[in-house]
């Protein structure tokens, strides 16, 4: 079997079987192409040893940092489980090869005031009584984003008919397929239903969710893919001044993050947010955590005279 044959065959498997999304299925691609490259042309994935593994992460790691070699490595093993699966191999050679260790990094949530100001009309543009298509749209995207805390390929992928304004919910197929029935706030859903009086038409409710204003030559509006609904995110945000970067992920880690502040249950959050493990649920635990200690040393009197005593008595 060639590279190409068996990185085709693979990039299929993740597709039907195993329901990942587009983007996942591109890095995975990406990754064993990079190998085939490394291994040479003369190279075939059945006759792929450890040491040719090996060499290949080790070469990354000069380049690359170790969450990405950890990625590759993720790529790598699922492909040779695959192939072994399918009889081109009688066993996995990158059995037994230790992950990188990545330093954990805890999430960056927005503060609440920053989110607020995301969703407000952008200065000099105060509310209107006929905002115009693109603000109606763009303020859609970003409360669904916040209000749900959906992913993006999750909000990417949304049709008409997955909103459910009067139920005050949204359905939402989830990595691997999963799906999941997530509650709608009321701003949300005041949003949507202004971006859905805009363009409502007959067979709307088949068509996708965040579409483009207009259409080539008669045809419907095409449906906004990640990197559109992204890149009108940070229009947003720059738009209301706010500081730092802001894209669709860092919306999910402030919608659990005040989720988890407000006294919500970290498993009533770990299946709003659709994750399969509470241990990727139980970080928002931490940026809790680290945000009330920051709050406290910022605040509590004995806590600023303590920073001063601690420098005179080192003394």
């Amino acid at each position: 079997m060639s590279w190409d044959e068996a990185i085709e065959g693979f990039a299929r498997h993740l597709s039907a079987e195993r329901g990942f999304s587009e983007h996942t299925r591109r890095a995975y691609v990406s990754d064993l192409r990079q190998l085939a490259e490394a291994l040479g042309s003369r190279s075939r994935p059945e006759r792929v040893s450890p040491e040719d593994v090996r060499g290949f992460l080790a070469s990354r790691h000069r380049v690359q940092s170790p969450a990405t070699v950890g990625r590759k490595l993720a790529s790598i093993r699922s492909f040779f489980r695959w192939l072994v699966r399918e009889g081109v191999r009688a066993a996995d050679p990158s059995v037994g090869l230790p992950s990188p260790r990545v330093r954990p990094r805890l999430p960056q949530p927005l503060p609440v005031d920053d989110c607020q100001h995301l969703m407000d009309p952008p200065p000099g543009e105060p509310a209107a009584e006929t905002p115009s298509p693109a603000e109606l749209r763009d303020r859609a995207l970003a409360e669904l984003l916040y209000g749900a805390g959906l992913r993006i390929g999750e909000l990417a992928a949304l049709d008409v008919r997955d909103v459910d304004l009067r139920g005050g919910e949204v359905r939402v197929w989830g990595k691997g397929g999963k799906e999941r029935v997530v509650p709608l706030p009321a701003a949300a859903r005041e949003a949507l239903r202004a971006w859905l009086d805009h363009r409502s038409r007959p067979g709307v409710l088949a068509e996708p969710l965040f579409t483009a204003l207009r259409g080539r030559r008669g045809e419907p509006p095409r449906r906004l893919d990640p990197r559109d609904l992204r890149r009108r995110l940070l229009r947003r945000a720059r738009q209301a001044g706010l500081p730092g970067r802001v894209h669709p992920h860092r919306l999910r880690h402030s919608y659990a993050t005040h989720l988890l502040d407000m006294g919500a249950d970290l498993r009533a959050i770990q299946e709003l947010l659709g994750h399969a493990s509470l241990s990727t649920t139980q970080k928002y635990t931490a940026v809790s955590a680290e945000r009330l200690m920051q709050v406290y040393d910022d605040a509590h009197p004995r806590a600023r005279r303590g920073k001063g005593s601690r420098g005179g008595a080192s003394r």
